[in-house]
């Protein structure tokens, strides 16, 4: 049983920041995709940057505030957020995969992309 976890969540005002971590197998944060994604109530699942290892891709709504990163010592993948909106308002999920293409293909494809994937983090932003 594949264990992706997610920790860090929590309320924060706008203009806050908080770090997104996802504890992974050694095996995921060396050598596989991965990515966030976040589920607004009421919405769908989107997903917000993919980590290929060689090239990270973030959508529109938060380039810029948002940096993916991984550390392989940790076994960890983090979002660290700022500048962050009451439209962030959203449950985080890491989600990650062996089979890779770029990290753009792997974008448009969204979840279809990702067969591994953590129960998520609550990030609630207040204005």
């Amino acid at each position: 049983q594949v264990q992706l976890v997610e920790s860090g969540g929590g309320s924060v005002q706008a203009g806050g920041s908080l770090r997104l971590s996802c504890a992974a197998p050694e095996s995921f944060i060396k050598y596989y995709c991965m990515a966030w994604f976040r589920q607004a109530p009421g919405k769908e699942r989107e997903v917000i940057v993919v980590d290929t290892v060689g090239s990270r891709s973030y959508a529109d709504s938060v380039k810029g505030r948002f940096t993916a990163s991984r550390d392989n010592v940790e076994r960890t993948l983090y979002l660290q957020m700022n500048a962050l909106k009451p439209e962030d308002t959203a449950r985080y999920y890491c989600a990650a995969d062996s089979l890779c293409y770029d990290s753009a293909t792997m974008s448009r494809r969204g979840r279809a992309a990702f067969r591994y994937w953590g129960q998520g983090t609550q990030v609630t932003v207040s204005s």
